[in-house]
């Protein structure tokens, strides 16, 4: 992974409505839209702009299902880049347990 596929990725993940789809997606499961939407509290249209971000990063898939699209972690991810997102997944976590 040379340094601009790593600028890259940190670029897609400094935004916090991407960040909260990937830790929702990190689970492996396939998670309808609306789903996002309502955890993430994002209207739909900036959820899709922020879904589309993710995916044109590799880092999901989707699957249209009647007037939804369901997304999930793209499965054919480097180690190396599932090694970057479970470290700051974990770190979000670590965070918001410190702040409770």
């Amino acid at each position: 992974m040379g340094v601009d596929a790593v600028t890259s990725l940190m670029s897609v993940l400094s935004d916090p409505t991407r960040l909260g789809a990937l830790r929702l997606l990190w689970d492996g499961q396939e998670h309808c839209v609306c789903e996002l939407m309502d955890r993430l509290a994002a209207t739909q249209s900036r959820m899709s702009r922020h879904m589309a971000a993710l995916k044109s990063a590799g880092l999901v898939v989707d699957r249209r299902d009647a007037q939804w699209v369901r997304y999930r972690r793209n499965p054919a991810l480097s180690p190396r880049i599932v090694a970057i997102i479970d470290a700051v997944i974990a770190a979000m976590a670590a965070e918001r347990k410190e702040a409770a």
